[in-house]
C-alpha cells in the first residue's frame, strides 16, 4: 500500500461515526473520551489497518514515548562479559516494554560521544533520561534537569546536581563482605579498590576503610578499574608490598576472579592462605575456582526502580530523591 492508499484520520472518523478531533485524542491516548467512544474508534482503526503517524503526533502531544539509557563508557566495556551492565539495561528494558515506551541505548565513552549525547538529548528526541556508570561530577544529568527534562541517574552523583538517583549499599555490604574476613580470624586484609572518580568505587573503598579501622587493622589498598586486568595488576602488587597478607576484599567480581588467578600462580591457596571476596555476584561468580564469596547487589532491580522513577517523574509526579536498595554477602567456598 503507498502513502496515498493509507487510511486517513478522516477516513476512520467517518466509519467511527465521530469527528477527526475525536479520532485524533483517541489514537493520541487522551483519557477524555467515552468507553463506548473509544471502542468505536478503535474498531474502526483496527478494521481500516490505520497506522498513526508517529512524528505527526510527537508534535501534537510532545512526548517521543522513547527514553534514553546513557552509559558514559565504551562499547568493549559495556558489552563484555561484566553482566552489570547487561543486568541494567534488562531491568529497563523490562519496565519500559511494560510502557510500551522505546529504550535508546547510547554510549558515550569518549568525549565526542559525550558531546553526541548531549546534543541529542538536550534536542528533546526523548521523554527522559536514564545515566549509569557515571564518571566524575558529569555536569549533563545537572544541564538536562535544568532544561526540564527528565532524569534519573544511577548512583549518587558526585558534584552538587539536585538530580534523583537510584543506588545500593555499598557501604554497608563491603563492611559485611571485611566483618566476615575478620570473623575467620583474617588480620592483613588488602582491597582492590574501584576507580576513585565513580561513586561505588569511592564507597565500596569507604566501607573497607571504616571496616579495618574500626577493627584496629593496617590499610593495605591498591586501585584497579573493575576489569580483569586491572584485578590482575592490583593483586600482583599487594603481593610484592604485602607478602603476608591474608585476606583480600576485591571491589568488583571481574577483579576478584583476576585475583584468584593471582593467587594461584603465586603458590597461594584459597581460602587456606588467603580468603577472598567480591562484589556484584554476576553469573560466573558460583564458577570460578574456588567459587566467589561475593556482596550481592540487585542489578536488574536497580536498572527497573531506575525507570521507574523516570517514568513517573516524566508523568509529572513527585519521587523521592534517593533509593536505596540492599545488598546481600552470598557465602561460597573462597571465604
Amino acid at each position: 500500500m503507498t502513502t496515498a492508499q493509507r487510511p486517513t484520520l478522516e477516513a476512520v472518523a467517518a466509519r467511527a461515526g465521530v469527528s477527526r478531533a475525536t479520532v485524533s485524542r483517541v489514537v493520541n491516548g487522551s483519557t477524555t473520551v467515552a468507553e463506548p467512544i473509544r471502542e468505536a474508534v478503535n474498531r474502526a482503526v483496527a478494521e481500516l489497518g490505520y497506522v498513526p503517524n508517529l512524528a505527526a503526533r510527537s508534535l501534537v502531544t510532545q512526548r517521543t514515548d522513547s527514553i534514553a539509557l546513557v552509559m558514559p563508557e565504551a562499547a568493549t566495556r559495556v558489552f563484555s562479559d561484566d553482566q552489570v551492565f547487561p543486568g541494567i539495561i534488562r531491568g529497563v528494558s523490562q519496565e519500559l516494554e511494560a510502557a510500551d515506551k522505546q529504550l535508546v541505548l547510547m554510549l558515550a565513552g569518549s568525549p565526542a560521544g559525550h558531546q553526541r549525547v548531549e546534543r541529542y538529548t538536550t534536542g528533546r528526541h526523548v521523554d527522559g533520561v536514564l545515566f549509569a556508570s557515571l564518571h566524575g561530577a558529569d555536569p549533563l544529568p545537572g544541564t538536562l534537569a535544568r532544561l526540564g527534562i527528565p532524569v534519573v541517574v544511577s548512583g549518587r552523583p558526585l558534584g552538587d546536581a539536585p538530580v534523583p538517583y537510584v543506588d545500593v549499599d555499598h557501604v554497608g555490604g563491603v563492611t559485611a563482605a571485611v566483618r566476615h574476613l575478620i570473623d575467620g580470624g583474617r588480620r592483613r586484609i588488602a582491597t582492590i579498590a574501584g576507580p576513585q572518580d565513580m561513586v561505588a568505587g569511592i564507597e565500596r573503598l569507604i566501607g573497607y576503610r571504616e571496616t579495618v579501622a574500626a577493627a584496629g587493622l593496617p590499610e593495605l589498598i591498591a586501585v584497579g578499574d573493575f576489569t580483569r586486568e586491572s584485578g590482575a595488576a592490583a593483586m600482583d602488587r599487594l603481593l610484592t608490598d604485602h607478602p603476608d597478607l591474608d585476606g583480600v576484599f576485591a571491589a568488583s567480581d571481574l577483579m576478584a576472579h583476576a585475583a584468584l588467578r593471582t593467587l594461584r600462580a603465586a603458590g597461594r591457596r584459597v581460602p587456606e592462605d588467603v580468603a577472598v571476596i567480591g562484589f556484584d555476584d554476576i553469573e560466573t561468580a558460583a564458577y570460578t575456582e574456588p567459587p566467589l564469596t561475593t556482596v550481592r547487589q540487585p542489578i536488574v532491580e536497580l536498572g527497573r526502580r531506575m525507570t521507574q522513577q523516570l517514568l513517573r517523574l516524566a508523568a509529572g509526579e513527585t519521587i523521592e530523591p534517593a533509593v536505596m536498595l540492599p545488598t546481600e554477602l552470598i557465602f561460597r567456598a573462597s571465604a
